[in-house]
């Protein structure tokens, strides 16, 4: 733990701030449904620790500010950075749009929303999302200004869910895929973090009990703890945490992380073709 710029805030002011107070629903596989397990049988190994941003493949930190907009930076986040690994370019792309245009997606602008639903919003949008140049963050809700002829962002095969609960699932996925969008519950004490593996006995795990969006980066074990974890970026700007990014504890669905995880289906895995005889 350690003193950062919400260190002098009350409980109250700090959950306002983020507006980490309406959890919803998240979009997860069912186990029955487990296509990821399939698309991964091939991948028996995996390495013990996976950083992409030693592959220079994340985007920097952003600061999602007084709106509880944190949904759409993990969206971008994930966006970016299959965009880096299976494109070869560096886009940054607009969390705005995802805040003024995604509603029919069931999504809330400043008030929540879901990566998995925003996928689908890309997904189905004429020309994809805009870049942050071209529709800049304003941290508040806005109408909808999407200009189609400035599209950048596109994900025609969708996103995968990945299946609740399995943390072997999650490893793989940031093992052989890239980032993945995750939730989890921010309690009291988490804003204090500094550096280290966060873990909690008071924090709740359930589908319902998620409140914040962000992106797993990778995972590995702590070398003096010996815990695995998880590796986090955030959407609280660079001088919170360990700029910008936090530790989490793996492998016990430790604040409901494995509840609630997606990524954007570049095309890297699966055609259409074999996805429908997956399907069988």
């Amino acid at each position: 733990m350690g003193l950062n710029q919400y260190s002098d805030m009350s409980d109250k002011e700090f959950f306002e701030h983020y507006k980490l107070m309406a959890p919803q629903a998240c979009s997860a596989m069912n186990e029955k449904d487990n296509l990821l397990a399939k698309l991964f049988a091939d991948f028996e190994d995996r390495p013990s620790h996976v950083d992409w941003r030693e592959e220079g493949k994340v985007s920097p930190v952003k600061n999602q500010g007084h709106c509880g907009s944190c949904w759409t930076f993990s969206t971008t986040g994930a966006l970016e950075a299959h965009y880096r690994i299976y494109k070869n370019s560096e886009p940054i792309f607009s969390e705005q749009q995802l805040v003024d245009c995604a509603g029919d997606f069931e999504n809330h602008g400043c008030h929540g929303g879901l990566p998995s639903h925003a996928f689908e919003y890309i997904k189905y949008t004429s020309n994809g999302l805009e870049s942050e140049k071209d529709y800049p963050y304003e941290g508040k809700d806005g109408v909808c200004r999407y200009d189609s002829s400035k599209g950048l962002g596109h994900i025609p095969k969708g996103s995968y869910n990945i299946t609740a609960l399995d943390e072997d699932e999650l490893h793989n996925c940031l093992a052989h895929a890239g980032p993945v969008s995750v939730g989890f519950q921010v309690i009291d004490d988490f804003r204090h973090y500094s550096h280290g593996v966060y873990s909690s006995d008071t924090c709740k795990n359930g589908a319902m009990d998620v409140n914040h969006a962000v992106l797993a980066v990778g995972y590995g074990v702590c070398g003096k703890c010996k815990k695995p974890y998880y590796i986090v970026k955030n959407s609280w700007g660079t001088e919170w945490g360990d700029e910008g990014y936090f530790k989490i504890e793996a492998g016990v669905n430790m604040c409901g992380i494995a509840q609630c995880n997606s990524f954007p289906n570049m095309g890297q895995f699966v055609d259409e073709e074999t996805l429908s005889s997956l399907l069988e």
